[in-house]
């Protein structure tokens, strides 16, 4: 996983959604894709995780249209994602 990571635009939550652990949205370049609908979220242990855009079935089942292909691949883009983040003034990164 070499491509760049690059933040396209961050939109911080509503004080109520950061109430219930949803931090904003986030939208990067990824090599030469735009990867959109990706969600900063904080665990209730104060974790930041990462939360990839997904459609339901009529049964209810979540299908994802884009995520990482296993954990370790989780990892380490939410960790390179993450990072990016840094760059965001204070008062609205997460």
């Amino acid at each position: 996983m070499n491509a760049s990571i690059r933040i396209r635009s961050w939109v911080r939550g509503s004080a109520d959604d950061e109430r219930r652990g949803l931090l904003g949205y986030l939208s990067i370049y990824f090599g030469p894709l735009v990867l959109d609908g990706i969600t900063v979220r904080r665990t209730t242990t104060g974790r930041l995780v990462l939360s990839f855009p997904a459609r339901a079935d009529r049964q209810g089942r979540r299908h994802a249209y884009i995520a990482p292909v296993d954990d370790e691949a989780r990892q380490r883009l939410e960790g390179r994602i993450l990072k990016a983040l840094v760059g965001i003034p204070p008062e609205v990164a997460p």
